[in-house]
C-alpha cells in the first residue's frame, strides 16, 4: 500500500484540530477521480464523525482526548474506508439535550456512506464508514440528493 493509499491522523479533541483533519481529509480525496457531490458527501461524512468525538467524546474529562481517523483507499473494490476512533464516553442524549436543529449527525453519516457502523464501549466509540465506487463518475451519485 503506497502512502496515498492511506491517511492517518491522531489529534486532541478539539474543533479547530479536527478540522485541520477534515481539510487534510479533503485535500487527500483529490487524488481520486471524485464528482464534486461525492467528495463533499464523503467529507461532510467524515466532519460529522469528527465533530461528534470533539464535541461529545471527553465531556465527562477534566481535558479533551484524542481522536484518531484512519483513511484507507482499497483499489481493487474501488473503496474508501474510515475510521475514526477516540477513548471517551458515549451518552445517549435525552430528548432535552438535542435542541431542534442539532441530533442529525449519525443518521447523516448513515446516509452519506455506503457503510456505516458505530461501537461504543467503556473505552470510546469507532465510527466506521465504507464509501464504494470511488472514482466511478458514471455511477457516482449524491446521497443527500437522493
Amino acid at each position: 500500500m503506497t502512502a496515498a493509499e492511506t491517511l492517518e491522523h491522531c489529534v486532541v479533541a478539539d474543533a479547530a484540530r479536527v478540522g485541520q483533519v477534515r481539510e487534510e481529509f479533503s485535500r487527500w480525496l483529490r487524488q481520486f477521480d471524485l464528482s464534486p457531490d461525492r467528495h463533499n458527501d464523503l467529507v461532510l461524512a467524515v466532519n460529522e464523525a469528527l465533530a461528534n468525538a470533539a464535541e461529545f467524546a471527553y465531556v465527562r474529562h477534566s481535558a479533551p482526548g484524542e481522536v484518531r481517523l484512519v483513511a484507507r483507499f482499497d483499489a481493487p473494490s474501488r473503496s474508501i474506508s474510515v475510521r475514526i476512533s477516540d477513548d471517551g464516553n458515549w451518552r445517549e442524549p435525552t430528548s432535552s439535550d438535542i435542541p431542534a436543529l442539532r441530533g442529525r449527525g449519525i443518521p447523516l453519516m448513515r446516509s452519506l456512506a455506503d457503510d456505516a457502523d458505530i461501537e461504543r464501549s467503556p473505552h470510546g466509540t469507532t465510527v466506521r464508514m465504507r464509501f464504494d465506487r470511488v472514482g466511478d463518475n458514471m455511477t457516482e451519485r449524491s446521497s443527500v440528493l437522493q
